[in-house]
């Protein structure tokens, strides 16, 4: 067991769960909305990624969109294949668990499906999502198209969001999955860092001159990751935002993509599930270099993280635990409109 230091606090993932619904019933959820939403933000501090975990809960909670009117997510437009759906304001962890569930249920009958979200926002790990239309047997890509953070190369103010994109493979054993953001630092993390006066690294983020920063608060601009390669990147994630309906939402920034391939299509889904598991087996047993104990592969790292920490608990920092206690209910924190 880990010692925890006065300024963490360790929770079981039972604990973390019921004060993420408990933090989101006080600022409006209903019971289903909140356990979907805190389903998501655990699962990610159980994988490690204390960003994207409860800190995530306070993010929405000053969100200024969390401030505009709501409605039921709807069908804009359907076939047995696909579906784009205005996903009404509400918030992306909701909306986005329910395009996968389509997503899932379409690719089954069908094939394939590609769904697309559009008028939601703060979707959470991309991971998430097509994990899960792994777990389900089929292939999944989800992509996304945010708020506009990050410069292009030779700029000096933002132009395209962090632009994450996912992939999902089921194979004899955990799913494999890739999930990586377009820029060079996360825009989530970027307000958890912010929130416990941290310093940046080096090369992530520029402020208002275009001037190099590691001071959050003076972050006008984060950089893309590897240069024009990220920035094209973000382009095509910004594009593919474009096909899930960006352009009908106020901002024409949100636009979230998931698609879902049932293997058989090609190959038998068994036949695929060995083969993918020989390829990847093929790659960590690679000859390393000097000191390197195993050649680590994408999502390994998370899925030992979660196991873990569902026998010894999470930990987050306290000033986090304490505000997310503090939120009272039927009162919203000030909206932070630099940020979100």
């Amino acid at each position: 067991m880990r010692n925890v230091s006065q300024d963490r606090v360790r929770l079981t993932a039972a604990e973390a769960q019921a004060l993420a619904e408990q933090a989101l019933g006080n600022i409006g959820y209903d019971a289903e909305e909140a356990r979907i939403v805190a389903d998501h933000v655990v699962d990610a501090a159980l994988c490690g990624y204390e960003y994207s975990g409860l800190p995530k809960i306070l993010t929405v909670a000053e969100h200024r969109r969390l401030r505009q009117p709501r409605r039921p997510m709807r069908a804009l437009r359907e076939t047995p294949s696909s579906a784009m759906f205005d996903g009404g304001n509400n918030n992306g962890m909701v909306a986005m668990f329910r395009a996968t569930q389509v997503a899932i249920a379409k690719a089954r009958e069908h094939g394939m499906s590609v769904v697309g979200v559009n008028n939601s926002w703060v979707s959470g790990r991309s991971a998430y999502y097509v994990e899960r239309v792994a777990r389900a047997g089929l292939v999944g890509m989800h992509s996304v198209s945010s708020r506009i953070h990050v410069a292009a190369p030779g700029s000096s103010g933002p132009a395209t969001g962090t632009n994450p994109i996912a992939f999902g493979f089921p194979t004899l054993h955990e799913p494999f999955v890739v999930d990586l953001g377009t820029s060079a630092f996360m825009g989530t993390d970027l307000i958890f860092q912010d929130r416990r006066n941290a310093v940046l690294p080096e090369g992530v983020a520029i402020d208002a001159h275009g001037r190099p920063t590691r001071d959050p608060a003076q972050v006008h601009a984060i950089l893309p990751f590897g240069g024009y390669k990220g920035f094209a990147l973000a382009l095509a994630m910004q594009a593919l935002g474009v096909l899930a309906g960006s352009g009908l939402g106020d901002d024409k920034t949100y636009g979230y993509l998931i698609m879902a391939i049932k293997p058989d299509l090609l190959v038998p889904l068994e036949d695929f599930r060995r083969d993918m598991s020989e390829m990847l087996a093929r790659v960590k047993a690679t000859p390393r270099q000097p000191g390197v104990d195993e050649i680590r592969m994408p999502s390994e790292r998370a899925f030992r993280e979660r196991a873990r920490n569902l026998r010894e608990g999470i930990e987050i920092d306290r000033k986090i635990y304490d505000a997310l206690r503090a939120l009272p209910r039927g009162e919203l924190p000030q909206a932070s409109p630099s940020r979100l």
